[in-house]
C-alpha cells in the first residue's frame, strides 16, 4: 500500500476569534484533524467549554468534548498551558484541550468582538527523521518563529537549541518565557511532533489499542475503558499542500 502524502509539508492553522464579550471561539484543523471550541467566560472565569468534531483520527475522539467541561471554574490566563493546572491533559483529547487553552488565553487578552488571533505551522515531511530541516510558525501573517531540526533535536536559534527536545520542552516554555513567546513556541513544538505522521499510513492501524505500545495513555482515547473500542476513522487525512487557505474554512 502506498503511503499518502510522503513529499510536501505538514499544515496546521489554529483561528481563536472573540465572537462575543463573553465567548470565544476557536479552530484547530490540520492533516488529521479538525476541531472547535467555544469558551464561555464572564471575564474572569470560564463558566462552560463545548466542542465539536469536525474530522478525526479515532471513533472514540468526539466523547473527549465531556471531560473539556471541566474547565468550568477556571480563571482566565493568559498562559496557554493553564488548563492543565485545572484538568488533566491525559483525559483530554490533546488537540481539543490545546485549543482550549488557546481560547482561554485570548479570552484573557480581551478585545473587541471580531479580534483574531490565527497561527499558521508548516513542517515538512521527514522533519525529525534525521538531517537538516526548518519548521516554522506564522502568527497573523508573520513569521514568529523559524527552528532548525537536525533529526529529533532543535539545533538553532537558541534558547530553543538548549533545551531538552522531550521531557520538558513545553514545561520550559511555559514556565521561561513570556506568555506571548511561550504560546508560540508551544504552537510549533506539538506541530512538530503531530507532523511526523504525515507519509505514514496511519490508516493501517484499525484499532488504537493497536497503537498503545508506541504511545501509552497520553490522551482520551488511549485512556482504558476508550482503547479498547477505539476503532480507525478511515479517509480522513487531508493534504493541504494545494492550497493552505482552506485550512479552517468552515470556521471559526
Amino acid at each position: 500500500m502506498s503511503r499518502p502524502f510522503p513529499t510536501g509539508a505538514f499544515r496546521r492553522r489554529i483561528r481563536t476569534v472573540v465572537e462575543t464579550p463573553d465567548v470565544v471561539a476557536g479552530g484547530l484543523e490540520d492533516d488529521f484533524h479538525y476541531f472547535q471550541v467555544r469558551v464561555h467566560h464572564d471575564g474572569e472565569r470560564v463558566l462552560d467549554v463545548d466542542a465539536q468534531s469536525r474530522r478525526w483520527p479515532w471513533s472514540t475522539c468526539p466523547s473527549a468534548a465531556e471531560p473539556l467541561r471541566s474547565l468550568a471554574g477556571m480563571p482566565l490566563s493568559l498562559r496557554c498551558m493553564a488548563v492543565g493546572d485545572w484538568s488533566d491533559p491525559r483525559l483530554n483529547c490533546t488537540h481539543m484541550f490545546d485549543l482550549a487553552g488557546l481560547a482561554v488565553a485570548h479570552a484573557a487578552r480581551g478585545g473587541p468582538p471580531g479580534t483574531v488571533r490565527q497561527y499558521d505551522v508548516e513542517i515538512p515531511a521527514g522533519a525529525q527523521a534525521g538531517g537538516l530541516t526548518d519548521v516554522s510558525v506564522v502568527r497573523d501573517g508573520a513569521l514568529r518563529l523559524r527552528w532548525t531540526l537536525d533529526g529529533r533535536a532543535c539545533v538553532a536559534p537558541p534558547p530553543y537549541s538548549t533545551v531538552p527536545w522531550r521531557g520538558g520542552f513545553l514545561r520550559w516554555a511555559d514556565e521561561h518565557l513570556a506568555p506571548d513567546d511561550a504560546e508560540a513556541a508551544i504552537v510549533l513544538r506539538r506541530a512538530c511532533d503531530i507532523g511526523m505522521g504525515r507519509g505514514m499510513d496511519l490508516d493501517a492501524i484499525p484499532r488504537a489499542l493497536d497503537a498503545l505500545g508506541a504511545q501509552g495513555a497520553v490522551c482520551h482515547t488511549m485512556q482504558p475503558g476508550f482503547v479498547e473500542v477505539a476503532l480507525r476513522n478511515r479517509g480522513t487525512i487531508r493534504d493541504w499542500d494545494p492550497d493552505p487557505d482552506q485550512l479552517l474554512a468552515e470556521g471559526p
